[in-house]
């Protein structure tokens, strides 16, 4: 995970940002499946969203401390992402469960495709029913 800086960590709170909750998407690259999550919960319920991979290695935009501050919800399009959040960063464990929301999404589609969106949408909104209940 990518340490955060100073300036990082004190825009987190930045007075400037709309008050809308501030959900984290995270895939594995940040390429496909977390870009659009962000774009289906910004455009569905006006989410302030960030997209972000759980691998250092191949994500275009890895997963940060000042990412994880800076979230209410972090959504995790599947169990391995999390998992590897998890597995890197003991140290964060308990912020990341406090506010994870885990989806089950294979890798297999491409960004923005009308079923991903759909799938990311009706999982998104089975777990926000179950966390509620």
């Amino acid at each position: 995970m990518i340490p955060a800086k100073r300036n990082q960590l004190s825009n987190v709170t930045n007075r400037y940002q709309t008050e809308a909750k501030r959900v984290l998407c995270v895939c594995s690259a940040s390429l496909l499946r977390s870009p659009t999550l962000a774009n289906v919960l910004h455009q569905e319920f006006g989410y302030n969203t960030r997209a972000a991979g759980s691998s250092e290695e191949y994500a275009l935009i890895p997963i940060s401390v000042a990412l994880i501050y800076w979230a209410d919800e972090i959504v995790f399009v599947n169990v391995e992402n999390f998992n590897e959040c998890l597995y890197y960063n003991e140290e964060y464990d308990s912020i990341i469960r406090r506010k994870a929301v885990v989806l089950s999404i294979e890798d297999d589609f491409e960004w923005n495709a009308p079923v991903l969106k759909q799938s990311l949408l009706d999982q998104y909104n089975m777990r926000s029913i179950q966390n509620v209940t």
